[in-house]
Order: C-alpha cells, then structure tokens, then sequence
C-alpha cells in the first residue's frame, strides 16, 4: 500500500473515517471499563459471600445509550444527506 499517496483528501470521507476511528476508540474504552466494572462487582460478592443489587447495570445502560447514537453518528450518513438536501433546497430558490 502507498503511503505517500498525493491524491487531494476527500473531506467528507475523511470527516467519516475520523468519526468511525473515534466511534470504535469509545466501543473499546466502553468494554475496558464495563468488563471491569462487572468484575469488582462478582469479585466482591464473592468475597462477602453475597450478591448485592448489580449496580454496574446502571453504568453499563446508561453508557449503551451514548454508544447507540455515536455508532448512529459515526455509520449512518443521515445527517449529512439531511443538510445536503436542505442546502440543495436552498440553492434551488
């Protein structure tokens, strides 16, 4: 593969790449903290001997949430193709 590629950079293919670098970097940060999260909750229930409420629940869900609209964000070209047909309505008046 070239790396010195000296073609011009399409800008909103890189504005996507960047979005979907950034979406997979936030997918792993979500899964380090969750699996340890998850992990200091089963390890100190058995330690005690007992399983409390499963308060990573909270965390884990509530994260989820922001993960789903930044794979929305990042894979889903809607918002760009929203703006593109409201510029070309503009243009057409």
């Amino acid at each position: 593969m070239d790396t010195n590629n000296t073609q011009p950079r399409d800008e909103k293919l890189w504005k996507a790449a960047r979005k979907r670098v950034e979406f997979k970097k936030h997918l792993l940060v979500y899964a380090i903290v969750n699996i340890f999260l998850w992990g200091m909750w089963a390890f100190g229930g058995l330690k005690r001997g007992d399983y409390s409420f499963p308060w990573p629940a909270f965390v884990t869900m509530g994260w989820g949430i922001g993960i789903i609209f930044n794979y929305i964000g990042a894979y889903s070209g809607l918002k760009d193709s929203l703006t593109e047909r409201e510029y070309q309505k503009l243009i057409n008046k």
